[in-house]
């Protein structure tokens, strides 16, 4: 095995902190760089990066988005054990996110996996050296591009940002909290336990020691969310059995979570999770190459933005359509030229318009009111802000 081994301190919920202000934790899934970017990632990815950045002029908001705490999943080690063992030791540095997505549907369309011992010294690579496959090196290198040509706020793709707690202590903080049911004195997996309040055991780690994203999610948020005054979860509807279960245990923490749903973004209709493939043609790269060719730099990430937050919402019933998206960005043409008096309100002013009874901003609020012919053109402010 060989990577890239970065290194940064873990994200701290106390830097950066101004008094009399709320602390915020921004918590979204986190997609594991096995595949190309999808519309219905960018989707995720653009509605956090709205509620970040707008709620950053309200609160001190923290953007917790590690990498490094998924790699330990199955699903990661898996593939990346595959490639050792059927690719080799390849030179991965000129690969595209397609060329190694098309590797990825292989593993995952396999009918055996590795074991146990095959995936044990990956796991200790990463968790004693932060170690990374190169191909995962490679993607999260091609995502940090696309995040910088968006104008998205980059997390720490590329840093080394381990979970504060190990697997142990996190099975210990679990069980003192009453939500753990750990059978592993008698040969067994370890379960997320909310059965009290009627929800379905969840198996975390299984019989072989092996966590899958819920436990490595416990390790990242259970010493982090007490910290703040608001946790904010955001993820996909398919998930939403297991972040009631999220919800519950960091509730007992004494946290106040808010849960954001969103739905994925169909293609032809039809909504395929991108370990099938059925992406190609529709990545964020291909997609960037089409329509960001000789496009402005502010109208393109303006634009982007009106489509995947304003013009599909929460939802997933509008499947993807490129015109749509081009109408976007001509909205986005007019609205940073537009001849409308300003609004005079300050930028925090028409941030706090967008709150409800929670301390971050909501996105879609926001952005579909920049689209609003009766009110004023927004402020260039909040525009360079929070969109450009």
């Amino acid at each position: 095995m060989n990577g890239t081994l970065t290194a940064q301190d873990p994200a701290v919920a106390a830097q950066g902190r101004r008094p009399g202000r709320p602390r915020v934790l921004l918590a979204p899934i986190t997609v594991t760089p096995s595949k190309p970017l999808t519309p219905s990632h960018l989707k995720g990815l653009l509605w956090t990066d709205v509620m970040y950045r707008a709620s950053s002029g309200l609160a001190d908001v923290t953007y917790r988005y590690s990498p490094t705490t998924y790699h330990l999943t199955e699903q990661t080690l898996g593939f990346w054990e595959y490639l050792d063992r059927t690719v080799g030791d390849a030179d991965y540095s000129g690969l595209s996110e397609e060329q190694v997505g098309e590797m990825y549907v292989g593993y995952r369309a396999q009918q055996e996996k590795a074991g146990a011992a095959a995936l044990r010294p990956y796991a200790e690579a990463v968790e004693t050296h932060g170690w990374v496959h190169p191909a995962g090196a490679r993607v999260l290198e091609l995502w940090a591009a696309h995040y910088a040509r968006l104008g998205m706020h980059d997390p720490g793709l590329l840093a080394h940002q381990p979970p504060a707690l190990d697997a142990e202590e996190s099975v210990e903080r679990l069980s003192a909290l009453g939500f753990c049911l750990d059978l592993r004195a008698c040969g067994g997996p370890v379960y997320l336990d909310a059965t009290r309040y009627g929800l379905p055991l969840r198996q975390i780690v299984d019989s072989h020691g092996r966590p899958n994203y819920l436990a490595c999610m416990m390790r990242e948020l259970l010493p982090l969310a007490p910290s703040f005054d608001e946790v904010v979860l955001l993820y996909d509807r398919e998930l939403e059995a297991d972040y009631h279960l999220v919800e519950r245990v960091l509730v007992a923490t004494g946290t106040t979570v808010r849960r954001v749903v969103l739905g994925r973004v169909p293609i032809d209709g039809r909504i395929r999770s991108a370990r099938h493939g059925g992406w190609q043609g529709h990545t964020v790269d291909a997609l960037l190459d089409e329509v960001g060719e000789g496009c402005d730099e502010a109208v393109l990430r303006l634009g982007m933005r009106l489509y995947f937050i304003a013009v599909l919402g929460t939802g997933q019933q509008q499947s993807f359509r490129k015109d749509v998206l081009r109408q976007s960005l001509a909205r986005a043409t007019r609205l940073l030229s537009d001849g409308r008096s300003t609004d005079p309100a300050a930028v925090p002013e028409v941030l706090a318009r967008h709150r409800k009874d929670h301390l971050h901003v909501n996105p879609y609020r926001l952005t579909s009111g920049l689209l609003a012919r009766h009110r004023p053109a927004p402020p260039r402010d909040l525009l360079e802000a929070v969109y450009l």
